[in-house]
């Protein structure tokens, strides 16, 4: 089953995906090694390409008609924010409209072309994918729902794994074992998702892979490694062991609502390659290898995501980023202080409370604690407060009657919400805001009055590694926006209330952010984040990333732009961590 594949970084990589699918004898490699989560990218300041003032006023005028109205309204915006109103008056719509055309966001969008204009020829002919149960492109939009290809009994599917190239061989890699879970997060760390200018690269911990890959009803047979093979004289004399883990890929079980369908699948993700590796053509086999495994267990359909266009994506979403500490985002290059602004300034600008709004005096002081030793209390029962196992029945309920309002999404049960939510809260007491080895922050709203959890929200971390030189910094500390709900989307159809809500419920997640000591807070347009980002400051950033669904169809959902009159993030309610 196709991998969670991310964009591939590096110019040299580009460079082996085109010569591989050109030579290919199996089906070509698929365009990307390093599979992962939400794109490391950096916040950018939207800007005008010149040569959209050059064109005549007739092709001006023209060019970007379909842009939707929400996307222009959004760059305007953006301009007014970071460069002025005097600055944004400057460019009237149709500059915008054209620019954006330029782009060819829509051609992305609709999955013909690539970022920066590569077409379908450009990007090679996607031989690997041409072989998988995915749409291809110029199919059209599907008439009905439903998979490519049937089901099949276990007894039909392939019983051995695939051929490795040679000095290699298949190991499933243990994730409860200590040493195995070290090799683990080394293999990615070192080799895993970085952005464009090779500046961050992410970093799982071993907590967080524990987390991400053990939810309930995970098999073993799903975490996918393959190692350097011992030698033949080491095997003879008795004395090989553990060749080093040089790619992985990995599934889990999920169970997926897509418009009025309901199936298992698996949501597969984190697939690596050893850098010095990616000549070997070692991702097409591995995505091979766990679509064998999946199929074993009766899963014939998938979820996964990608920053390339690859054949077709179901929908679109973009990352938005909010500054939290802005003067090592600074100094780690992460972003920079626009022309006419000031650091003190930008300071100002993205400053929050420091106390939660909606957080209890008590509740606050526990959680706003700097002094390293860390506190214990009997917690207010009534605000906003740490979510805990008592709250799942509720949380359940809420999340059920919120997510129907999303096109795509995971269908959970108490012990998923268990699991999700609370299994990665970390060990011991709060202190600065987080525990040992937390890697999920989850909070309930709980009415005072009628004692009902009314809302919830969560985020989780994810680091990156400041891949160039620092002398203050090495390491990047990011939350990224998770699950939330709030019952204000239950009882009215009014945006605007719920709008405020949200507004209420996120600043409250970035200030606990904050107290954490996080350094930027980031969110996808998917669910309703689209209702608050603009207000909160969360600024564009300059990754796109691709949801794609394995041998199943189903027209596109809405993503960045809205479909059908569904409004831009409401089609897709699935976060990939």
């Amino acid at each position: 089953m196709p991998a969670h594949i991310e964009e591939i970084k590096d110019t040299d990589d580009v460079e082996h995906q085109k010569e591989e699918e050109d030579n290919s004898d199996d089906g070509g490699a698929e365009p990307g090694e390093n599979a992962g989560a939400a794109e490391p990218s950096s916040s950018t300041t939207v800007s005008k390409s010149k040569k959209s003032k050059k064109k005549k006023k007739s092709k001006t005028d023209k060019a970007g008609k379909d842009i939707p109205q929400e996307v222009v309204d959004h760059v305007v915006s953006e301009i007014r924010q970071k460069h002025g109103a005097a600055e944004a008056e400057k460019i009237d719509e149709a500059q915008i409209r054209a620019t954006l055309d330029q782009l060819k966001i829509l051609e992305v969008l609709k999955g013909k072309t690539g970022i920066g204009g590569k077409n379908r020829k450009e990007m090679g002919e996607h031989k690997f994918w041409a072989t998988q149960p995915v749409p291809q492109f110029g199919e059209g939009v599907p008439q009905q729902d439903g998979p490519i290809e049937p089901s099949k009994p276990a007894s039909e599917v392939r019983q051995a794994p695939y051929p490795l190239p040679k000095d290699f061989e298949w190991a499933l890699v243990d994730i409860t074992d200590d040493a195995e879970l070290k090799e683990l997060y080394e293999l990615l760390s070192a080799n895993y998702v970085e952005d464009d200018d090779a500046s961050f690269r992410f970093k799982y911990s071993a907590e967080f892979l524990r987390w991400a890959l053990m939810p309930p009803g995970w098999h073993p047979e799903w975490h996918v490694g393959v190692r350097v093979a011992p030698k033949k004289s080491e095997v003879t004399q008795g004395t090989s062991q553990k060749g080093r883990l040089v790619a992985f890929i990995s599934a889990v079980p999920v169970t997926l609502r897509v418009r009025n369908s309901q199936f298992d699948a698996s949501e597969v993700n984190f697939l690596c390659v050893h850098k010095k590796l990616r000549s070997k053509r070692l991702a097409p086999v591995l995505i091979k290898e766990v679509t064998r495994q999946c199929h074993l267990k009766g899963i014939f359909q998938a979820i996964y995501t990608a920053g390339v266009v690859i054949p077709t994506p179901v929908s679109t979403c973009r990352y938005f980023h909010r500054l939290l500490n802005v003067q090592k985002l600074v100094d780690i290059k992460f972003t920079t202080v626009p022309r006419g602004s000031t650091m003190a300034r930008m300071i100002r600008q993205f400053h929050l409370p420091s106390t939660p709004r909606l957080m209890n005096s008590e509740q606050a002081a526990i959680f706003g604690n700097n002094d390293g030793k860390g506190k214990s209390a009997e917690l207010p029962t009534h605000g906003l407060r740490e979510m805990e196992d008592r709250d799942v029945p509720a949380v359940t309920r809420l999340w059920e009657r919120y997510m129907k309002r999303f096109g795509m999404v995971p269908v959970m049960k108490e012990e998923d919400i268990r699991h999700h939510l609370l299994s990665g809260r970390g060990e011991g007491p709060i202190t600065n805001g987080r525990r040992e080895g937390q890697v999920v922050w989850s909070f309930v709203y709980e009415d005072p009055t009628s004692g009902e959890v009314t809302d919830y929200f969560s985020f989780y971390t994810l680091p990156s590694t400041v891949m160039q030189a620092n002398e203050k910094h090495s390491q990047l500390d990011a939350a990224y926006l998770f699950y939330y709900a709030s019952d204000v989307a239950l009882s009215t159809s009014d945006d605007s209330r719920l709008r405020k809500r949200l507004e209420e419920l996120i600043t409250d997640a970035m200030i606990v952010a904050v107290q954490a000591k996080f350094d930027v807070f980031n969110a996808l347009t998917l669910m309703d984040n689209p209702l608050f980002l603009a207000d909160l400051k969360f600024g564009s950033g300059d990754g796109l990333l691709n949801f794609y669904l394995y041998n199943w169809r189903t027209p596109p959902l809405a993503g960045i732009e809205s479909v059908d009159g569904v409004p831009i993030g409401r089609g897709v309610g699935v976060v990939m961590l």
